[in-house]
């Protein structure tokens, strides 16, 4: 959410005597998926064999966005502007990181 965003936000909440809800989603970038055929690898982490028993270097198949990807914010919020849509949230032309809903 951008800065000026907020302070919107925050400044409406308070003329109008409304609350502001935040979300703060736990592992959240391990939730998103990556897209079909995208193939990510990595190195496998401290206390894996990095050898194998050919003597070829190991490396990992990443299956999920994990922390640290370039990529995975951007897939975690491909799951989860749909999912807000569909429960009736309308995103903000002025700032997408901002949804709102009338009840």
């Amino acid at each position: 959410m951008r800065a000026t965003s907020l302070r919107t936000l925050a400044s409406l909440a308070a003329q109008r005597g409304l609350s502001m809800r935040r979300w703060d989603f736990v592992a959240a970038y391990l939730q998103g998926e990556l897209e079909q055929g995208e193939l990510v690898h990595c190195h496998p982490p401290p206390g894996y064999e990095t050898i194998g028993p050919d003597g070829k270097t190991r490396i990992c198949r990443v299956v999920k966005p994990i922390y640290g990807m370039a990529q995975a914010g951007r897939r975690w919020q491909g799951s989860l502007f749909p999912w807000l849509t569909s429960w009736g949230f309308r995103q903000s032309h002025s700032d997408p990181c901002v949804f709102s809903c009338e009840r």
